[in-house]
Parts: C-alpha cells; structure tokens; sequence
C-alpha cells in the first residue's frame, strides 16, 4: 500500500490530545452508520473507543495529508496510523497496513513465547 499521511480532527470533541502521543498506534475504520458523512473514517485506541475522525474538509485537511474521501478506497474496513505529529488542533499521523502491524504483534508474541520456552 502507498504511505499516505492523515489529518485526525475532532479531538476536541472526546478526549482532548491526552490519548495521542508522537509514535502511539490507533486504529482508523470506516463508520459505515455515519448519517452525515458516507466516507467517515473514525479513529479510535482500545478501551477509549473513538478520539477523532480522519478530515473529510478543505478546511480541516493539512496539506501533505489526504482526505477520508481520498483514502476511503484504498483501505479494507480498517487500517492503523501512527502518531506523526500534533499540532495546536490535530494530530497529523502515518497510515499502516493492518497487515504490517497485525504480522508485527504476532512475531512479538512468538518470540516471548519462544523465550519463555527456552
């Protein structure tokens, strides 16, 4: 997959900028029940559940970051980002194949299990 850069907006709105961090990983999914946005992309971190959403807008995208709409087709139902950087009102973040993180936790897991055997 393209490296695409994102733009998560609406912070404000749940938990402020506390649940990001520069590197943190989140997950972003397609909010197919969203009634006012047909390409939203919540983004959401276990246990807290949503702390954003992907910008859909001219005005809240930062240049050098896609839209929902423009990433909307080139991610299954979900992906993950990495915190890249936060601003004074978003977090600018990497988007990540779940395949990539998914492959990654499962070689940490085999290793812990394969010290532990040892």
């Amino acid at each position: 997959m393209e490296s695409f850069f994102i733009t998560v907006t609406g912070i404000k709105n749940y938990y402020g900028f506390k649940p990001f961090k520069v590197g943190k990983l989140f997950k972003i999914r397609k909010e197919f029940e969203n009634n006012y946005d047909s390409e939203a992309i919540v983004a959401e971190l276990p246990f807290i559940d949503t702390v954003g959403y992907v910008a859909n807008s001219v005005h809240t995208v930062y240049d050098g970051t896609v839209s929902a709409g423009r990433l909307y087709d080139k991610i299954g139902d979900y992906a993950y980002a990495r915190t890249m950087f936060i601003t004074h009102s978003s977090v600018i973040a990497l988007v990540i194949p779940p395949e990539d993180v998914e492959n990654e936790h499962k070689n940490e897991e085999k290793e812990k299990n394969e010290d532990i055997l040892n």
